[in-house]
């Protein structure tokens, strides 16, 4: 059986509540994100995609906002009902938007600083970094609720703890 990477969130609460948050946080970020661009004259860009028109961007991020906020409800009914299975679409999500956003934080800076302005690279650069460590941290507690989800499932509910030397 594979070990959880924490044990609590935060260290005040339990995997289980520090997963709704998370995806109630995600919901609530989606939700404002899409407002935003719908209401902003903020020019959105692709990284390899930089040619399309900016609706079809905006539809794009919009999508994938809607994907967000589905796949946060899924993993609040699977942490509520304690199904694992429902949880599983949030954990690969999760990992792969820690990825992206990871890339998406340096290219961004990087081209900051090749259009030289440093103060805005730097900055971008120190909020995104905290905001990959912070999203990478929820994501462990979420997968940390998954994995003793699945470990549970897998026993039973109702059976004892496992011997461990």
């Amino acid at each position: 059986m594979a070990e959880p990477c924490v044990t609590t969130c935060c260290r005040c609460y339990s995997l289980r509540t520090g997963s709704l948050i998370s995806g109630i946080m995600g919901i609530v970020l989606s939700i404002i994100s899409i407002i935003v661009i719908f209401t902003t004259r903020v020019e959105f860009k692709t990284i390899l995609m930089d040619w399309l028109p900016q609706n079809v961007v905006k539809i794009i991020f919009v999508l994938n906002l809607c994907m967000t906020i589905l796949i946060s409800l899924l993993m609040i009914l699977g942490v509520l009902k304690k199904n694992h299975y429902l949880m599983m679409p949030w954990v690969i999500l999760g990992f792969m938007l820690v990825i992206g956003l990871l890339i998406s934080v340096i290219y961004t800076a990087v081209m900051y600083f090749i259009d030289g302005f440093v103060l805005g690279g730097s900055l971008w650069l120190a909020i995104g970094l905290i905001s990959v460590v912070i999203y990478a941290y929820m994501w462990a507690v979420v997968y940390s609720c998954f994995i003793e989800q699945k470990n549970e499932n897998e026993r039973g509910q109702y059976s004892k703890q496992p011997y461990r030397r």
